[in-house]
């Protein structure tokens, strides 16, 4: 077989709602250079699928001329494609499985026209993990039966994710459309795996629009809201803006002037200094000074130093006048500062503005700015009303605004017309909608979203068979997926793993966290002797010479064959038993993206960068040797269920 060049290979990754495409692998790895929509539509026959929707729409040929009038002529019934409509489309996807594969393997054929490979093309297939084997099989089949490849690798979405960091072991948490897969890899192999349907970014679309039913919002209208700046997922335990609790109110003003503290009593705490009091002028007290000063003057001439005292009261003087003047051009500094309104973040505001963009008719008339109507109704105003208003324009102009907010204010809103008047020029068809949102923007996460899929993180790193590699799991996070892309999400998410799973390796019930699960808490008795709770086998008891049992279960924990008190069938009744600290994470990481893709700004889709660096090391590198892909002497061999031996 001859070696694969990079320009022939190609990539398809499919999702739930948008595929990600490409032909060769450049020199630095870029973003998937074709994106289509994972739909098709019924073709008028009924049968097969189409990309675009049809439409039959029937026209009258008059004198050679192609007209839509009805009319003296022959009627010809002709298809026409509208690549922007989606009624009666078919998503073949559904959370991640195939619904329709009738349809799936359609839309991979368009893929392939689409991108027009050479003969000689291998094909990289990233896989979800709803796939099923029957899948993969129906795949590979079609694959080599309608494109000819002579390779193909079909590889999980998990681990191209990995390829991507560069990481052996992580959990890849995808958030998709209508679902959210958990996978935990060890050594570049799946150890665990872990589903939660009915969610993804669907789930939150569908949230806001429920919360929003009183201002008439649409499903379009909330899934721009979900990807607008104003709508954030706050961490757990953040308040929302407003309902913060009020300042505590000074109840005891002595104290405060004296100590800082807010009131008084054994169990206050002082947590401010004393109040600053101002100083007062200095000036009646310096002359006063200089006046009682008569008697060190007569002894100073004596001494002969007379013109060096007086130098040295003037410069005390002009120090004095100096630190005066900063002072109070400090106070006055302060106080304009606290005069100027505070910008406060998104988090902090309770209401903001939503612009909601949407697509006006073509033959609906816009007003696209102000001027125009102003232009026209000066076009109608009589004689007299004319003369009126010139001698309001020849009236002078108010008074520039002399403070330094009012004129960045000015400037601001000249650039935000600026923007408009772009932006309508731009996008003529555009009409944008501003709506004003309250604490709602907020609540896309709640009703037990995030706890969900925290407990399906922390499910699926218990399905890892290796209990010491479950802590590198919890090390390497990574949350990827487009429905992540809400502000706020993967923080939110990272706090509630801390604060549900998260133990602290100092905490005083690490040692009893230790013990097997087979072995009750001491009693309270102060005996140090573990209560039996074996239902088969009966505890046997230490012999005189042995070490504290306590000890010696915890320090044997993890290979119960070095402890001789306590038999086999015990630890292997039914189910591995494990040692609490590898259950419950000591430590929680998000993996750092790799930085060596200057072309990859955001990795909310690194399943695509994966893809690449694999087919980069599995058809170029390797070139079969470590048998990375299937090839078509192997698929004519063994057929299609060859692929699972990959």
């Amino acid at each position: 077989m001859p070696p694969f060049r990079d320009e022939n290979i190609l990539l398809i990754a499919p999702g739930s709602q948008t595929t990600l495409a490409q032909l060769g692998l450049p020199e630095s790895f870029t973003p998937a250079a074709l994106r289509r929509p994972t739909r098709m539509f019924l073709a008028p026959d009924g049968k097969t699928y189409e990309p675009f929707k049809i439409r039959t729409e029937k026209r009258v040929i008059t004198n050679g001329e192609d007209t839509a009038m009805e009319g003296a002529g022959d009627e010809v019934e002709e298809e026409v494609e509208y690549p922007d409509d989606d009624e009666g489309a078919i998503y073949p996807l559904k959370e991640g499985r195939i619904d329709n594969m009738p349809a799936f393997l359609a839309f991979l054929q368009h893929i392939y026209n689409t991108l027009s490979p050479v003969l000689h093309t291998p094909v990289m297939l990233i896989a979800q993990p709803a796939w099923t084997a029957k899948n993969h099989e129906d795949l590979t089949q079609f694959i080599f039966e309608k494109f000819k490849t002579p390779g193909l690798c079909i590889m999980d979405s998990a681990l191209a994710t990995s390829y991507a960091y560069g990481i052996p072991s992580s959990t890849v948490i995808d958030v998709g459309f209508e679902k959210v897969d958990v996978t935990a890899i060890t050594d570049f192999q799946i150890s665990g795996r872990g589903n939660l349907s009915e969610s993804g970014g669907e789930a939150m679309t569908k949230r806001l629009q429920k919360l929003l039913q009183s201002k008439n919002f649409t499903r379009d209208m909330a899934e721009q809201l979900k990807k607008s700046p104003i709508c954030e997922i706050l961490s757990p335990g953040t308040p929302l803006p407003g309902t913060e609790e009020t300042e505590t109110e000074v109840t005891n003003p002595a104290a405060a002037a004296s100590t800082g503290a807010l009131s008084s009593g054994p169990g206050v705490r002082i947590t401010d200094g004393p109040r600053d009091i101002e100083p007062a002028d200095d000036e009646f007290l310096d002359d006063k000074i200089d006046d009682d000063g008569v008697l060190d003057v007569a002894s100073i001439v004596t001494s002969g130093k007379t013109q060096e005292f007086l130098a040295k009261k003037e410069k005390e003087k002009q120090e004095k006048a100096t630190a005066r003047k900063a002072a109070k051009d400090a106070r006055e500094a302060a106080e304009a500062a606290a005069l100027k309104p505070v910008r406060l973040p998104n988090s902090k505001r309770p209401r903001a503005i939503f612009h909601y963009e949407t697509t006006q008719e073509p033959n609906a008339k816009r007003q696209k700015t102000p001027e125009v109507v102003a232009q026209k109704a000066e076009e109608t105003v009589p004689g007299d009303a004319k003369a009126e208003e010139t001698a309001v324009a020849d009236a002078p102009l108010p008074a520039p605004v002399e403070d330094e907010a009012g004129r960045r204010e000015q400037v601001k809103a000249a650039r935000k017309e600026e923007k408009r008047k772009a932006r309508e020029e731009e996008h003529p068809d555009r009409v944008r909608q501003d709506i004003e949102i309250g604490l709602e923007r907020f609540q896309a996460a709640e009703n037990g979203f995030l706890e969900a899929v925290a407990d399906t993180v922390y499910r699926t790193v218990l399905k890892v068979d290796d209990i010491s590699k479950r802590q590198d799991a919890w090390d390497a996070l990574i949350v990827c997926g487009l429905g992540a892309k809400v502000r706020g999400f993967k923080d939110a998410l990272i706090a509630t793993l801390n604060s549900h799973y998260l133990v602290s390796p100092s905490s005083a019930t690490m040692f009893m966290s230790e013990l097997p699960s087979n072995i009750a808490t001491p009693s309270g008795t102060g005996s140090m002797t573990p209560n039996a709770s074996f239902s088969s086998t009966p505890h046997q008891l230490p012999h005189p010479s042995s070490v504290n049992p306590l000890l010696l279960a915890a320090t044997t924990a993890s290979n119960p064959a070095l402890n001789p008190n306590l038999s086999a069938a015990s630890y292997n009744s039914g189910q591995q038993q494990h040692s609490s600290h590898s259950q419950s994470p000591t430590n929680i990481k998000v993996a750092n993206p790799p930085t060596y893709f200057p072309e990859w700004k955001s990795f909310d889709e690194a399943v695509f960068l994966g893809a690449q660096v694999a087919a980069k090391v599995i058809f170029i590198t390797d070139q079969g040797l470590s048998k990375g892909f299937l090839s078509r002497v192997e698929f004519n061999d063994d057929g299609p269920g060859a692929i699972h031996q990959v």
